[in-house]
């Protein structure tokens, strides 16, 4: 009697992948400091009124033991408060691991390069191997020949026993040229991030620290910075991401573009980009005598009228800018339209979910070209 295969699905209950009680609550640990940009206390906080809601916890590990294993694992230290007392704080290692939770979520499970370096589709005088062969040309430099395959070509042609070695049979390999980037973030934190009830900041934070994550693990050659912009424009190192808050600001578009433009102009790399998340419209900008000019009250010409000078003053830089529109009121998509236009750049017109993804293809497909 012959055996009968059955194809089709086999359906059967889910079963969670095993973690420990530490791991479970870390888990939730970093979701939450980031969404408290790194007040430990008010995390801890949050996670008691957690542990009560959905019994995280039993009576053989408590809260109180997480926080025991959070110092013995290097997690958190003790400090000392902006008041004088005595507190805890998280460590650069919670910093990366929030990094790195960002990155999983945002980006997925993505492989790390050996090279960490950027494919163009030129084909030449490069340092990153192709696994294509052709024949050697007058001019190939000699460590470009691939020994293995051009000795295999002499046995061929001329035999073993016979050996012999000739031009014709040299073989090279192809390479590729690596291109590097250098990309400028430029994150709103003008006070309508929070406003109307809806956390803007804490999904473009956790955009930042993917983008971080990826390139410093997989592009390592490449170089991001990342500045935010409200009234004024500064820089923040990656390692602060986590504390990033929203101010009481306008937001000086203008400022944070000249910023960026500033430290791309001292960057060597050939590929230059410069990504802006924002959800509102340009509403201040900063005179030469260092006096403010704001207007909150719709699309101010004046302001405007900045904002696409340094659009164009980009594109005679090569730079071209990706604006990320958390916003989709009809006057601001017009704004960003022209704003694009003048820098033949791109926009998205997004909501918050999906807005990692959107950065990280555009990441990528930049990188696989070279920006002239």
């Amino acid at each position: 009697m012959k055996n009968e295969f059955k194809k089709g699905f086999y359906f059967k209950t889910y079963e969670a992948p095993f973690q420990s009680p530490f791991d479970k609550l870390f888990t939730i640990f970093k979701e939450l400091i980031t969404h408290t940009s790194g007040d430990f206390d008010e995390a801890i906080s949050w996670l008691r009124e957690l542990d009560i809601e959905y019994k995280l916890t039993d009576e053989n590990y408590t809260i109180d033991d997480f926080i025991e294993d959070l110092k013995k694992k290097g997690y958190i230290r003790d400090e000392v408060k902006d008041d004088g007392s005595p507190g805890l704080g998280i460590t650069a290692k919670t910093e990366r691991a929030i990094r790195q939770q960002a990155l999983d979520q945002i980006f997925g499970n993505l492989k790390r390069s050996g090279s960490g370096n950027h494919k163009t589709k030129h084909a030449g005088n490069g340092d990153e191997h192709t696994g294509e062969f052709r024949e050697f040309n007058f001019g190939d430099g000699l460590e470009r020949i691939s020994l293995t395959e051009s000795l295999r070509n002499a046995q061929i042609n001329n035999g073993v026993e016979s050996f012999m070695l000739t031009e014709n049979d040299l073989v090279v390999e192809e390479t590729q040229y690596k291109a590097q980037m250098s990309t400028v973030l430029m994150i709103d934190i003008s006070h309508s991030m929070i406003l109307y009830g809806e956390d803007r900041i804490t999904p473009a934070k956790k955009v930042a620290m993917a983008l971080a994550e990826l390139i410093t693990t997989r592009y390592p050659k490449d170089t991001l910075d990342i500045l935010v912009f409200g009234n004024d424009a500064w820089t923040i190192p990656i390692k602060d991401l986590p504390y990033l808050q929203v101010g009481p600001y306008h937001t000086n578009t203008v400022a944070g573009l000249q910023l960026a433009m500033d430290i791309l102009r001292r960057k060597r790399n050939t590929n230059k980009q410069i990504f802006m998340i924002t959800d509102g419209k340009p509403s201040c900008v900063r005179e030469r005598d260092g006096s403010y000019y704001m207007n909150s009250n719709g699309l101010d010409e004046y302001i405007v009228d900045k904002c696409y000078t340094q659009a164009q003053q980009a594109r005679k830089l090569h730079i071209p800018i990706t604006t990320f529109m958390i916003a989709r009121d009809p006057y601001l998509q017009r704004f960003v339209n022209q704003f694009t236009e003048a820098n033949q750049g791109k926009a998205f017109y997004t909501g918050l979910k999906g807005l990692g993804e959107m950065i990280f293809e555009d990441y990528e497909t930049n990188r696989k070209k070279r920006i002239k």
